[in-house]
């Protein structure tokens, strides 16, 4: 259940993440608002540019729908552009999202997101090391970076310009925390593209759909207790050996439910394990 009113929680909180107690600033304090911030799933962040084109905008959207589908928790900081696509691919999908403010968790910040804010205080959390009332400031969105980069398993770069950018800065966090970074690469000829092909020159994972993310993060994924499949998607996936099938005869061959059967092809595909032909499904 959503709780609509503001909590302080420190570290030794069971809700508290233990990392941000153990990040250099560390962070000594965090006001939610909304859900218990343990019982999201697996925070995955993704941040990018506040102008993006169509095709981040795109991309961050469709990436957290797949994952948020598949029971990670989306990060991200409520900015313009990709965080707000990302967040809500992740609501569109009706998983659950956590964004991360430069103001107090009483503020809704830009403006033009404040219906954003109430859906996210609904399905995740606002989080915000700041006392309650606190304005914009350009420190504190600097701050509240290194807070994205330690809570989350990992982190997608879609698009950003330069070095100097905030998207870029908080990769800067993920590295020296060691956590993974993925970047979406792009059109050579476009400037947004800079920093996620700089990232990919210097070895970072290289993300095009939700397979790729799990693929990257497979092991901080299971030591977070996240299988990557469940029972059923292990039955299926038992059944396709040295053959292809539709759902209907595997729902049928596994005496399981039709639409269960449906939904566990779908995380499988999403996942890079199967491929869907006009026949059915076969193992890729």
């Amino acid at each position: 259940m959503t709780d609509a009113t503001p909590r302080r929680i420190e570290p030794g909180n069971d809700e508290f993440p233990d990392v941000l107690a153990s990040i250099t600033p560390s962070v000594e304090q965090l006001w939610v608002l909304g859900r218990r911030l343990d019982e999201l799933g697996p925070p995955v962040a993704i941040i990018g540019a506040r102008g993006p084109t169509a095709y981040g905008l795109e991309m961050a959207y469709k990436l957290a729908a797949d994952l948020a589908s598949l029971g990670i928790c989306i990060v991200s900081g409520m900015a313009r552009g990709v965080d707000a696509a990302s967040h809500e691919g992740a609501l569109a999908a009706g998983g659950t999202t956590i964004a991360v403010l430069g103001t107090g968790v009483d503020r809704a910040y830009p403006i033009v997101n404040r219906k954003l804010y109430g859906r996210i205080t609904e399905a995740g959390a606002v989080v915000s090391e700041l006392p309650l009332g606190s304005g914009a400031n350009k420190h504190h969105f600097i701050a509240r970076n290194r807070i994205i980069a330690a809570m989350s398993l990992g982190t997608i770069l879609v698009q950003a310009r330069s070095a100097r950018s905030g998207a870029m800065i908080t990769i800067k966090r993920c590295l020296e925390y060691g956590r993974d970074v993925l970047a979406v690469p792009g059109d050579v000829r476009s400037e947004l593209s800079a920093g996620p092909h700089q990232l990919l020159r210097e070895g970072a994972a290289l993300c095009a759909n939700a397979g790729d993310v799990l693929e990257a993060l497979s092991q901080r994924l299971a030591e977070a207790g996240m299988s990557r499949f469940g029972d059923l998607e292990s039955r299926i996936l038992d059944a396709l050996k040295g053959r292809s099938a539709n759902p209907d005869s595997l729902a049928a061959l596994l005496q399981a439910d039709p639409g269960l059967v449906a939904r566990a092809l779908g995380r499988l595909e999403l996942g890079g394990v199967l491929v869907r032909e006009l026949g059915g499904y076969r193992r890729a």
